[in-house]
């Protein structure tokens, strides 16, 4: 799912951005690291030798790992809370 709503967002980019944002960049949200970056630059350069993805994907890919450990954080500060109910 995480993967999906990366796309989803990463096509909302591409149009907003007029084309200037590649929508493959979304796919690395939250999946495996580092393997889901590196696949997408591998089909970037297929479709466009020019093109260089591997750090975009990779700080897309950090930032996703980034907010699923703060909201795990967050989860297991409520989950005491909720035991409590």
């Amino acid at each position: 799912m995480a993967t999906t709503g990366g796309i989803l967002l990463g096509q909302l980019w591409f149009v907003l951005s007029r084309g200037k944002i590649t929508p493959m960049v979304g796919a690395c949200g939250i999946s495996a690291f580092p393997m889901s970056p590196r696949v997408v630059h591998r089909l970037g350069r297929e479709e466009d030798p020019e093109n260089f993805l591997i750090f975009h994907a990779m700080a897309s890919n950090t930032g996703g790992q980034i907010g699923s450990v703060s909201a795990t954080g967050i989860l297991l500060l409520l989950i005491p809370q909720l035991a409590l109910l």
